[in-house]
C-alpha cells in the first residue's frame, strides 16, 4: 500500500543518484520508484523508503536550496554505527556541521544522533543531563565516550 504522506526533497537534476545514494548508505532502506516522462528520460518523481520513512525525491530542473530548517534524524544504535553513517553521508563533498549535523554532498542535512543520547539528556539527574548536553555542545560528530563521562561527572 502507498503512503498518503511522504516528505519531498527537491533537486535541480540529482534526484534519482540522491535517492540511490540515501538507499545505499541507511539499513532497512528501499528505492521504490521511477517516475520519467520517456522510458529512458531522466527521472521526475523517485520514490524511496529509509528505514521505514517514506520519501519523495523531485528534480525541479533549476538549482534548489536545501537549509537548516529540514534534516533528516537518523537515530543509531553506537559509536560504530554512528561513525559509518556520519563517514559515509560525508563522502565526496559533505561537510561537517556542529552537534551531530551535517551535510551531504546534495546539501541536504543530517542529524545522526546516538539513542543513547536523548535517555541522557532527559535523565532525572538534570546536573547529569546539562554537563552531557553542555559536552556535546562542543562537538561536531558525537563522541559517545566523551559525553558519558561528563555524564558521569569524570
Amino acid at each position: 500500500m502507498q503512503p498518503k504522506v511522504r516528505t519531498c526533497l527537491a533537486f535541480k537534476d540529482e534526484a534519482e543518484e540522491a535517492a540511490r545514494f540515501y538507499v545505499s548508505v541507511i539499513p532497512d532502506s528501499i528505492f521504490e520508484s521511477v517516475l520519467r516522462r520517456e522510458p529512458n528520460g531522466p527521472a521526475i518523481l523517485v520514490s524511496f523508503t529509509l528505514a521505514g520513512t517514506p520519501y519523495q525525491a523531485l528534480n525541479m530542473g533549476c538549482e534548489t536550496i536545501h537549509n537548516e530548517a529540514y534534516s533528516i534524524s537518523v537515530m543509531t544504535k553506537d559509536q560504530r554505527e554512528t561513525d559509518e553513517l556520519w563517514e559515509k553521508l560525508l563522502a565526496n563533498g559533505g561537510a561537517e556541521i556542529q552537534c551531530s549535523w551535517l551535510k551531504d554532498r546534495y546539501g541536504v542535512r543530517w542529524q545522526i544522533v546516538p539513542e543513547a543520547l536523548p535517555r541522557m539528556f532527559m535523565d532525572a539527574d538534570r546536573a547529569a543531563a546539562e554537563r552531557a548536553f553542555q559536552a556535546m555542545l562542543g562537538m561536531v560528530k558525537i563522541n559517545l565516550a566523551e559525553i558519558e563521562k561528563a555524564f558521569d561527572g569524570r
